[in-house]
């Protein structure tokens, strides 16, 4: 395998980052900012979701993207990067002939929502991640009509813990489980078998312990 990471720079994406070179799995990052992976030693390429040409150089010579794409939190204004940059993300996979796309959203995205606990369900997400998520809805929209060997990844709550090496992985809500949280190291750790099992091919998984 030869991974490009985006959003590499982020919590999550530095995780995977660190998995995947413990493992030996070949990855490139792509970043807006390439000095501030200049610690990890790995391949870093400069590029942006909303730049569709930086993409396809960043996808040469690859075989699967994995997408930790994120957003701040932004209290006013529309939310629209996710998916956006998702769509480029798509467009540029196809141009260059790369097939298997791996897709982080989040917790409260598609028919995870209601499954976070009260908190989180009727007061963080809708008073402070609902713009936000809407967008993450219309990212995953993306990722289903894409036409690629896709797989939707939704972390619980992200907690830095070491990881447990374990976790739950729901795909149906028979029973209502409850989401409640998952280190990020654990997330990592999924996507790499994921990577290499491709056992949720065009499917969305929750991820919680």
């Amino acid at each position: 395998m030869n991974i490009l990471l985006i959003g590499a720079t982020g919590p999550t994406g530095r995780e995977i980052l660190s998995a995947a070179k413990q493992a030996g799995v070949a990855v490139r990052a792509m970043a807006r900012r390439p000095e501030m992976l200049a610690d990890t030693g790995i391949e870093v390429v400069k590029g942006d979701v909303t730049d569709i040409e930086s993409l396809r150089r960043a996808m040469k010579g690859v075989t699967a993207v994995v997408s930790a794409l994120g957003t701040p939190l932004l209290l006013k204004g529309p939310v629209t990067l996710l998916s956006e940059g998702t769509r480029n993300i798509v467009a540029a996979m196809k141009a260059e002939g790369v097939s298997r796309l791996l897709c982080i959203t989040g917790m409260g995205a598609g028919d995870s929502k209601g499954h976070g606990g009260f908190t989180y369900d009727r007061v963080i997400l809708p008073l402070l991640l609902g713009r936000i998520y809407a967008d993450k809805d219309r990212q995953e929209s993306v990722v289903r009509q894409s036409g690629l060997d896709w797989t939707l990844i939704r972390p619980a709550f992200l907690k830095k813990d070491a990881g447990r090496g374990q976790w739950r992985e729901i795909t149906r809500w028979q029973g209502e489980p409850k989401m409640t949280a998952i280190a990020r190291a654990d997330v990592a750790a999924f996507v790499l078998k994921e990577l290499t099992e491709n056992r949720y091919k065009d499917q969305a998984v929750n991820l919680s312990w």
